[in-house]
């Protein structure tokens, strides 16, 4: 098989799990990121103690209402490499915007994080 149908194969079974079961994943997946920001983005830590919320407060999908939303602004405080979650060494490519109107944003991408999106573009076709 072509490796595009090989990647959707690769997560069939999501494709068929009930929505419980969606949710579910989505939850687990939603509480790792939550944690993952708190403990490794300074932004996020400030950000979640200032709201009164906490990582341990997310134990239901809708639990996500009581955090505080990220913003551009915060995304040019950070300016430039401050909202990166993980160490300068496994970031492989970085996107940034203009700056047009104001101070440019900049995202780090690592390995996982490409790998993640060609999977994504994948399965979308």
């Amino acid at each position: 098989m072509g490796k595009i149908v090989d990647e959707c194969v690769k997560h069939e079974p999501i494709l068929a799990a009930s929505r419980d079961e969606i949710e579910a994943l989505q939850l687990k997946k939603l509480q790792w990121s939550v944690r993952h920001a708190y403990d490794n983005v300074p932004m996020y830590t400030k950000k979640y103690d200032a709201a009164g919320v906490h990582p341990d407060d997310l134990k239901h999908l809708d639990d996500l209402e009581k955090f505080p939303f990220t913003t551009k602004e915060d995304l040019r405080q950070s300016y430039p490499f401050n909202m990166f979650a993980v160490p300068m060494k496994d970031v492989v490519r970085i996107h940034a915007s203009s700056g047009t109107t104001g101070k440019p944003t900049v995202v780090g991408y690592t390995k996982d994080d490409i790998s993640t999106w060609a999977d994504l573009v994948a399965r979308s076709i």
